[in-house]
């Protein structure tokens, strides 16, 4: 029998990708949530899929309405979740830090006492965040699963509770719950807020002469350990499937360590610009009032248990992210400069 899965986050960069995935890869039954204004533009390449309504269905509801999750769940009996929803950038957090702590704390909480009472068995995955570590001190680098939390934005300490909500359900009701602490991920279809995007986005558009040569930039110091969103869904996909652990924690992250300037030096190099005829401008408004800047994960306990690594290199990660601005230009969509 087919199994069913929800992907809660399906119009975002990883729940699209991970629809992608699983629709590739396996013989399941989709189901995608999606707020009723959602934008399907991520989820162009499978358009046709969901028209044909046979492997992949909408489900539109929101992780702050409990009515609309108990009507999707109480007409469906998930096998797995993948819980990826969220409010996800931690700099605007600062600004709106009540609905984000709403629909990534009490949203989840909702979620997750929904599938209890609808579907216990499920396996379910609790998209994390390394932001929950905040900024921590050098010794502790690289970041083990059992450091101890310091969140430094209204985002980071939604996820911390998120995050601690995941482990009382998996331990308190015997749920299937697993958590994972992702680091920074990126590649196309990423939300033009984050660092290495708009710098992508402001490059293709300097190329396609839209704007001026000058690109608008936050903390270039801040250190990242990159991987590419195609290995962030693998892994999430054998997070579920290979001799899960409930209750169990897991950072994962790709091999590539390097500081934000080093990503927009690299995105300029393969660009059609000279790095000469372009300014670089410190944008205040790009500026988080703290940083979490060393970001970067020990990966051994996920690596051993499932045998995952990361297989696409940094150069291809920041060559499709480009490649995806200049795309978006040239299918006539106005592009804000941000």
């Amino acid at each position: 029998m087919t199994s069913k899965v929800l992907i809660t986050g399906f119009t975002g960069m990883v729940g699209s990708f991970m629809s992608e995935y699983l629709l590739h890869n396996t013989d399941h039954e989709i189901h995608g949530l999606l707020r009723w204004r959602s934008d399907l533009r991520n989820n162009e390449d499978i358009i046709d899929e969901i028209n044909k309504k046979k492997r992949i269905f909408l489900k539109y509801g929101d992780l702050n309405d409990e009515t609309s999750l108990r009507n999707i769940f109480s007409k469906n009996k998930y096998e797995y979740i993948y819980h990826l929803a969220a409010h996800s950038f931690p700099k605007t957090s600062f600004t709106s830090p009540v609905e984000t702590l709403n629909t990534n704390i009490i949203g989840t909480c909702k979620l997750l006492d929904i599938a209890k009472q609808y579907c216990p068995d499920a396996k379910i995955h609790v998209c994390s965040s390394s932001e929950v570590f905040g900024r921590v001190p050098k010794e502790f680098i690289p970041i083990k699963e059992d450091c101890r939390f310091h969140p430094a934005s209204p985002y980071a300490i939604s996820k911390s509770g998120a995050d601690l909500i995941a482990s009382f359900y998996a331990e308190a009701y015997n749920m299937k719950i697993l958590i994972t602490r992702m680091f920074t991920h990126t590649g196309p279809r990423r939300g033009d807020i984050f660092a290495e995007s708009t710098f992508a986005k402001q490059i293709a558009l300097i190329e396609a002469k839209q704007i001026e040569p000058i690109i608008k930039v936050g903390n270039l110091n801040s250190l990242r350990t990159v991987a590419d969103v195609r290995d962030a869904v693998r892994a999430y996909y054998m997070l579920l499937t290979i001799n899960p652990q409930y209750g169990e924690t897991y950072n994962i992250g790709g091999d590539y360590t390097c500081k934000i300037s080093d990503i927009l030096d690299y995105l300029i190099e393969i660009s059609e610009l000279e790095k000469k005829n372009v300014k670089i401008l410190e944008d205040p408004e790009r500026i988080r009032e703290i940083d979490a800047d060393l970001q970067i994960p020990d990966t051994n306990k996920f690596k051993k248990h499932t045998g995952w690594k990361p297989e696409i290199p940094f150069e291809k990660t920041m060559l499709d992210l480009l490649n995806f601005w200049r795309g978006e230009i040239k299918k006539g969509r106005k592009l804000l400069d941000r």
